[in-house]
């Protein structure tokens, strides 16, 4: 390449290099990142604007503003900014529901720049203070409580009833008594603290649930109903009570579990494949006792009536092996299906261990 050539190179790279320059330089913001600082979730909306003046020679028209959040709305100059003068893009964020830091973007497209150029806000949310009505929802006559179900989560069979404390308040400008009369199972009871719970205040429902007394396994679901002083049929709650219960196994050395009952599942998944709607179908999964000492299986528990166990063996000598038998009805359902068996028994490390069966219902086959 000759000195000319390279001469001309030089001239055009330099050329592209200055027109850029000079494209970046059209719209001169006064800031291109705004920080609102520390805001309250309580006080709505807010709002900044960023000023922007044309140093072009031409009228330039922003086509769009696009914002990176629907937290986040945008506003600009409508018409064609003259050289010279001034324009505006606005964003207005609302923190309702978005408590902590955030950094939002405005990407603004122009008739004058190929690219779009960014704008960012950013800002730390305050929450909103909680309200008893936040807090407490679920109206109940003159009292107020999160939920109507109130979900005692994971217990055991260890003899001593499980107790759990479930916030509830007195919105009424009277005092709501506890009355002693319930309507419960005989493994449920359900305590006041205060018995006499004075207006505007809160106090505790307890349930207390004792699982060995229940005799039962896995997921649970009981209604409880209650009585207060109040009129008519307000007097009367009911709310569900939520368990999931497993048994309950002594501390144990390692040598003892080392002799324990074990069960072991040959294959856990059983996939049907594809399904006629009106074709029940049957499998089978193999349990083994791989301890030292007998297994006795407890139960087996569905989590769909559409799905049925049956077990030929519930005790297993050390060593010994059993089928479980799994049959799956697609009447009245559509498309893919997953379902679950779970096997309730006395291996010390895993009382409950779960099958699974799956498949497509396909309409017409």
């Amino acid at each position: 390449m000759n000195l000319k050539s390279i001469f001309l190179v030089f001239v055009g790279i330099l050329s592209i290099s200055l027109l850029k320059a000079q494209q970046a330089e059209t719209l001169v913001f006064s800031e291109k990142t705004f920080d609102f600082g520390t805001v309250k979730e309580e006080d709505g909306p807010i709002i900044h604007e960023f000023s922007f003046i044309n140093k072009g020679l031409e009228p330039v028209k922003i086509l769009s503003v696009k914002a990176s959040c629907g937290c986040t709305t945008p506003d600009w100059s409508k018409e064609p900014v003259k050289p010279g003068e001034t324009g505006y893009i606005q964003a207005q964020y609302n923190p309702r529901n978005r408590p902590g830091q955030f950094n939002k973007s405005l990407t603004v497209t122009t008739d004058a720049e190929a690219t779009p150029l960014r704008l960012y806000i950013r800002g730390n949310v305050v929450p909103k203070p909680k309200s008893v009505e936040d807090d407490l929802p679920t109206e109940m006559g003159a009292l107020r409580v999160k939920y109507r179900s109130l979900n005692m989560g994971k217990i055991e069979t260890s003899g001593e009833p499980a107790v759990k404390e479930f916030e509830v308040y007195n919105a009424s400008e009277k005092p709501v008594t506890f009355l002693e009369k319930q309507d419960a199972p005989s493994y449920i009871k359900l305590t006041f603290e205060p018995q006499e719970l004075a207006p505007k205040s809160k106090g505790l429902i307890k349930v207390h649930y004792d699982a060995k007394a229940k005799n039962d396994l896995g997921f649970g679901s009981d209604n409880v109903k209650f009585l207060t002083n109040e009129e008519g049929a307000d007097a009367v709650k009911s709310v569900s009570i939520y368990a999931t219960i497993e048994e309950y196994f002594p501390p144990m050395t390692q040598e003892e579990l080392d002799k324990a009952p074990r069960l072991k599942l040959g294959e856990n998944v059983h996939d049907f494949g594809r399904i006629g709607e009106d074709k029940v179908v049957t499998t089978q999964f193999t349990l083994t006792n791989t301890g030292q000492n007998p297994l006795v299986i407890r139960q087996t528990k569905s989590n769909c009536t559409c799905a049925t166990s049956k077990l030929k063996k519930d005790k297993l000598k050390p060593g010994e092996s059993t089928e479980l038998e799994v049959t799956f009805n697609p009447e009245g359902r559509r498309g893919n299906q997953q379902k679950s068996i779970t096997i309730y028994s006395n291996d010390p490390r895993h009382s409950a261990q779960r099958v699974t069966i799956k498949g497509y219902v396909a309409v017409g086959d």
